[in-house]
């Protein structure tokens, strides 16, 4: 089928919508006798998330490492907060599937390991890149310009994926230079081309990326957003060339026309959540959380994608799954907002494929946000902290920060509490760290 350039956007976007309507059309046999076509077609869960899933990942396996942190109470004070008594102890070979019902009476919540997935890329940020990575090869891209604040473990994460493919990053960074690089400064500087940028001039964060990437590309060069090149693979094209018209697979014809790609903040784009998806799946799997137990997901929220992710996927899987998330960035109410412009993101994207779906009826409320035991601005570490931070890595062996992950152990602890009331499982997600503890040397 030979497809040519077409005179504007909402003719684009029409026309990609007909293709990939088409190409479900023509995958499903059970379509071809039918007047309305897809919307007679009922897919179970499982169905839509194995279409949803169906495309190359950049992680070669979606596998995460899950443990079990036992809770004791302790006559010893060490500080203040909600861990000030209590004493913990790793399982790393938990009882998991049906063991955990028969198994799990102690107090206790599960942990599940992707701080493990990398050692300089955050699990959430290797999550939400899963699927976008292995466009930017099929796209051709050679630059990808985001953007974030001082010690952005996304703009480390963008650093490092790109390096490891051999594709150059463009960083602009909120704020000044630090006088001594450490942290996810020091990687984005050592990974990627760091520009700082005045915070009058970040507050307008997309005129600066269009700004920035305009000047990467050059006369010659093109420019794209994350969402148009997911867009663009959505139509199932075998040829490189996009229906956007703005990524020429023509190598031989100029090597060294720039294709770049920007990447919103936090990668805080409907494509992040297929990661999450596809961890979800794993998890939910008979031998591990399986899909009858209840779970109470705890998570920390940056940008809240990793949360709307969890809960999309559980409704998708029917699984009695209830997502909290810690807001340390956002208000409640901004997080819900955000929650909403995802979900909607993601109903535009896929909406071919929602049409007897029960995530078609949501709008939002799948999260539950809820502010951190200790409210503060963001940023700000309390005293004790990073001494809780150390007694933690002491009797478990994992690391968490104060800033992001010890917020969510501290819930995860809370919400122990009432597991063996609700008869509810507490499974906190991980997303990993390291590098922020390193990075409060400015400060502290």
């Amino acid at each position: 089928m030979k497809v040519q350039r077409l005179p504007n956007s909402k003719t684009k976007m029409a026309f990609a919508a007909i293709i990939m309507k088409k190409a479900f059309h023509s995958a499903s046999g059970q379509l071809s006798n039918s007047p309305q076509g897809i919307c007679n077609v009922r897919m179970s869960g499982e169905e839509l998330l194995s279409r949803l899933l169906d495309r190359k990942w950049a992680l070669t396996s979606p596998d995460s490492k899950i443990h079990q942190i036992k809770l004791f109470t302790t006559t010893e004070k060490h500080g203040g907060g909600p861990l000030g008594g209590i004493s913990f102890l790793n399982n790393t070979c938990p009882f998991l599937g049906d063991d955990m019902i028969m198994r799990d009476e102690d107090r206790c919540f599960y942990v599940v390991r992707d701080d493990l997935l990398h050692p300089l890329v955050n699990g959430n940020k290797a999550r939400k890149m899963d699927a976008l990575l292995p466009l930017l090869e099929d796209h051709i891209v050679t630059d990808l310009v985001t953007c974030g604040g001082c010690q952005s473990a996304h703009a480390t994460a963008v650093a490092v994926s790109c390096a490891e493919r051999g594709l150059k990053s463009h960083l602009l960074l909120r704020g000044e230079q630090p006088q001594i690089l450490t942290g996810y400064n020091l990687i984005s500087t050592i990974y990627g081309k760091v520009t700082y940028v005045p915070r009058t001039h970040y507050a307008h964060r997309i005129e600066m990326l269009k700004s920035y990437a305009n000047l990467v590309a050059g006369n010659n060069g093109d420019v794209v957003w994350c969402n148009e090149i997911f867009e663009a693979s959505l139509t199932a094209q075998k040829s490189r060339a996009s229906c956007l018209g703005q990524m020429d697979a023509h190598k031989g014809i100029d090597n060294c026309r720039k294709k770049v790609l920007i990447v919103n903040e936090g990668a805080g784009d409907a494509v992040a959540l297929l990661g999450v998806f596809r961890l979800l799946q794993y998890l939910s799997q008979d031998h591990l959380l399986g899909r009858k137990r209840a779970i109470k997901f705890v998570v920390d929220a940056g940008t809240g994608t990793t949360a709307v992710g969890l809960g999309l996927g559980a409704i998708c899987l029917g699984l009695p799954w209830e997502v909290t998330a810690i807001a340390l960035v956002d208000t409640i109410d901004g997080y819900k907002q955000q929650e909403k412009n995802l979900i909607s993101e993601f109903k535009r994207l896929f909406g071919f494929l929602l049409k007897k779906s029960s995530l078609n009826e949501v709008d939002g409320e799948i999260v539950h946000w809820v502010e951190r035991c200790r409210p503060r601005k963001f940023g700000n570490v309390f005293e004790g902290e990073i001494e809780a931070c150390h007694r933690i890595a002491q009797l478990t062996g994992i690391l968490v920060d104060p800033v992001y992950t010890l917020a969510a152990w501290e819930m995860a602890t809370l919400l122990s509490d009432e597991k063996l009331k609700q008869d509810a499982d507490v499974v906190m997600l991980h997303t990993g760290g390291t590098l922020g503890m390193f990075g409060l040397a400015q400060r502290i």
